[in-house]
């Protein structure tokens, strides 16, 4: 599992209260102290303007605790701080105040304006004070110390703050905006992981499929076949031996060719399994060793499928079944892609086999048609014999062989189409592209 840069945050500071706690002890803190120096300076001021001096004490306190909201009302601290400069208060109010403003999330013309402010009304109020101490004679320096003494005092007391604050600001947003970036690339790490699972879990059911089809043309026809075979050799055993005694040969042959293609595909399985162990032990993630077995099993597959120079084969085996079935080759006979020709040959095998299950003894016609950019084929079989009966072999049926060739065709692009015709037969007709 991952975690977010919020997690990751929150497991630095703390628990979730924590942060709140020490910024408030801060505050708390801070405006004890702005208090605390306030009040002090509420005493001279109270001499001067002619007041008690618990009023002038209880005047500093309450402005010095303005502190106690600078994160929330930044603007109206550093007013207060200003509004209480000429009477020499809250300079570290003042202070703070610059800088909560600086580092928070506003305008720069507010900011700015707010500092002007502050830096003009400490020049002002230093540069009467020196003057009224020069007066009274408690300095002799120069005419020159006094807009010295102002400038120095102002900027000293603004300046500082105001870049501080400006820096930290500039920080924290851009420590927000990259903790942004982290989560977001997080996410899209993640989305790329759940894609890859299903993209993996596709190749595989998609292999599935593949390999489930190749070992449903081969064990169906070839079994169907031997089915065929069989019910004959029942029929004729006791009548005609020599017969009998070929069409076990027959059978046998059949068995054998059917135990070679399903050892192939076997192969191909463990080829794959071959695969994903050495993908794991090299530390590959699971779901390209689930894309690695697909393409492994899929290349085996097309290496090794049949191809359409076998369909005399095909054809004669089903003749030999007592099939009547004849061969019509349009076009000049050329080579193709290796899933082109498998994809073929296995639409005109699963035909023939659905001929031996449902039209038994029917005379069928294959047509092969060679075509510039394409290449078609057709199997077509008559009605049968007695209309409405199966196989005397009672061949069993599980409705997938339409499925899996019209997925064949449709996968490489191509057309399928089949049906009944009107002289109640069947026609199965498929176009795949050549390239």
């Amino acid at each position: 599992m991952t975690t977010t840069g919020e997690e990751r945050a929150r497991g630095l500071t703390g628990p979730w209260w924590w942060a709140r706690w020490r910024s408030a002890a801060l505050d708390g803190s801070l405006a004890l102290m702005s208090a605390v120096e306030c009040g002090a300076e509420g005493v001279p001021f109270a001499r001067d303007a002619g007041i008690p001096l618990w009023v002038g004490v209880l005047f500093g306190v309450i402005a010095g605790s303005a502190l106690l909201v600078r994160r929330k009302w930044p603007i109206a601290v550093v007013l207060v701080a200003i509004a209480i400069t000429p009477a020499q208060m809250g300079f570290l109010m003042g202070v703070v105040g610059l800088y909560t403003l600086a580092s928070c999330e506003l305008p720069r013309r507010i900011i700015g304006a707010l500092a002007g402010m502050s830096l003009l009304g400490t020049m002002i109020v230093t540069f009467v004070r020196v003057r009224q101490s020069m007066a009274r004679g408690d300095l002799t320096l120069g005419d020159w110390f006094e807009p010295f003494a102002a400038v120095t005092t102002s900027l000293g007391l603004t300046a500082p703050p105001l870049l501080f604050g400006l820096y930290v600001g500039a920080r924290r947003r851009l420590m927000e905006s990259l903790r942004e970036r982290a989560d977001s690339l997080e996410r899209e790490l993640q989305l790329l992981a759940e894609r890859a699972e299903e993209r993996a879990e596709w190749a595989r059911n998609e292999e599935r499929t593949r390999i489930a089809r190749e070992m449903h043309d081969v064990v169906a026809h070839r079994v169907s076949l031997m089915v065929v075979h069989a019910a004959a050799l029942q029929a004729v055993a006791r009548k005609d031996p020599e017969k009998a005694v070929k069409n076990a040969a027959l059978v046998g042959d059949m068995g054998r060719q059917a135990l070679t293609e399903l050892r192939e595909m076997l192969g191909v399985l463990r080829a794959g399994e071959d695969v994903v162990g050495v993908r794991r032990g090299a530390g590959v993630p699971l779901a390209a060793v689930g894309e690695a077995a697909a393409a492994a099993a899929s290349r085996a597959v097309a290496e090794d499928g049949p191809c359409l120079s076998e369909l005399d084969d095909l054809i004669g085996q089903s003749a030999a079944a007592g099939m009547a079935v004849e061969l019509l080759v349009v076009g000049e006979v050329r080579s193709y892609a290796a899933q082109v020709e498998r994809t073929a040959y296995r639409v005109v095998q699963e035909a023939l086999t659905n001929v031996h299950k449902h039209a038994a003894g029917a005379k069928t016609h294959v047509r092969l048609a060679h075509r510039v950019s394409e290449i078609a084929m057709q199997v077509e079989n008559e009605a049968p014999p007695e209309p409405g009966s199966a196989s005397a072999a009672r061949l069993p049926s599980g409705g997938n062989g339409l499925v899996g060739m019209r997925e064949r065709v449709v996968a490489l692009g191509g057309v399928f189409v089949s049906g009944p015709t009107d002289a109640g037969g069947f026609r199965v007709s498929a176009v795949i592209p050549a390239a």
